[in-house]
């Protein structure tokens, strides 16, 4: 496998709102999204899972949301937290409760593990996140199977960066894969309203993702889309 080349189009937010699943769902079923991950103590949870057990196909994850922050007169400021992140065992507690809802959910077990706004990739997450991977056997963001970022339209102060997500910017990170498994994260959604400081840019990405000359380059460039169901235990 090391001299093909394999994406993983991973749509991040399945469950945030009714105007997110509904970009996940576009570019799933019009685009090029082969997984998806789901806050399942976002508002719209109940629906994006409704919508992966109708399609099983769809690969579907865990989002470990532990809360979410928003850059505000020059500074990160919490818009809610689930839990003291600070606190090991509370963030254990947190996750382990996400990780039984999304059983609940899905009646099943995400095909992969991911976290909302990356906070796995710090303690005390990191650990906790590793251990849930190793016991359901499937991959953990960007340990083993590369994470590509680059498919965003804000830079790190929370400004609108839309030629990020341009059809042009996608071709050519998608030219530049090197051999193996590649995860592509993405962000689509339809139309928001305040739900979210990055709103705009997921009707951008609903549109880059779905766009022809995009699945065109992937097929000119022998990259096989695939998905987190393949790389899991079993899979």
């Amino acid at each position: 496998m090391s001299d093909e080349r394999f994406l993983i189009v991973n749509a991040d937010d399945l469950g945030m709102t009714d105007a997110v699943n509904a970009g996940i769902a576009a570019a799933f079923e019009r685009g090029i999204v082969t997984s998806a991950s789901l806050m399942v103590r976002q508002a719209a949870a109940p629906a994006g899972a409704a919508y992966a057990k109708a399609h099983p196909e769809l690969a579907v994850g865990l989002h470990i949301d532990l809360g979410q922050w928003d850059y505000e007169n020059g500074e990160w400021i919490a818009t809610y937290e689930h839990c003291d992140q600070e606190d090991p065992a509370a963030v254990e507690r947190e996750a382990r409760a996400q990780l039984e809802l999304f059983r609940r959910l899905l009646g099943r077990d995400p095909t992969h593990l991911d976290s909302h706004q990356h906070v796995h990739m710090s303690e005390p997450l990191a650990s906790v996140a590793g251990r849930f991977a190793a016991e359901l056997g499937v991959p953990l963001r960007d340990r083993g199977i590369p994470y590509e970022g680059g498919f965003y339209g804000q830079n790190d102060k929370g400004e609108s960066f839309p030629e990020a997500i341009g059809v042009e910017s996608l071709i050519a990170l998608l030219r530049q894969l090197p051999d193996g498994v590649t995860e592509l994260g993405c962000h689509p959604g339809m139309e928001m309203h305040g739900e979210s400081s990055y709103a705009e840019e997921r009707r951008r990405e609903v549109r880059t993702l779905c766009d022809p000359a995009v699945r065109a380059a992937i097929e000119s460039e022998g990259i096989r889309l695939a998905s987190f169901a393949e790389f899991g235990r079993g899979g």
